[in-house]
């Protein structure tokens, strides 16, 4: 799960993984009321919330019960690995951030045309 770091918390995206599967879905996302919901459903499920708005940012253009594209499984994969060292009681130091990824998977501003 994924959140951007605004008090607001104006979008969230929900992931799924079971092992085995090619890549992780996109199990819910939202903006606004809908985010609200999808973060306080994760908590109530203690379902670990990480922010990241750049994740976030990437994350809602991926449609609805689709894996996420292979640009971003390294960003995620290393999610998924810090929270099964966290799960396991590892010293999981801190979480890998978004803003570490490459440049070219940051989100950029939508271009305006004329």
């Amino acid at each position: 799960m994924a959140e951007p770091r605004t008090p607001q918390r104006n979008e969230a995206v929900a992931l799924a993984y079971t092992a085995g599967e090619a890549a992780p879905r996109v199990v819910a996302k939202g903006k606004g009321v809908v985010a609200r919901e999808i973060l306080e459903r994760a908590r109530e499920a203690g379902v670990f919330v990480h922010e990241s708005p750049e994740l976030v940012a990437l994350l809602m253009q991926v449609d609805l019960d689709a894996r996420i594209p292979p640009q971003l499984y390294i960003a995620v994969a290393e999610l998924l690995a810090w929270l099964y060292r966290l799960e396991q009681g590892a010293d999981a130091g801190a979480p890998p951030a978004a803003r570490d990824l490459p440049e070219s998977l940051h989100p950029q501003p939508p271009s305006t045309a004329r």
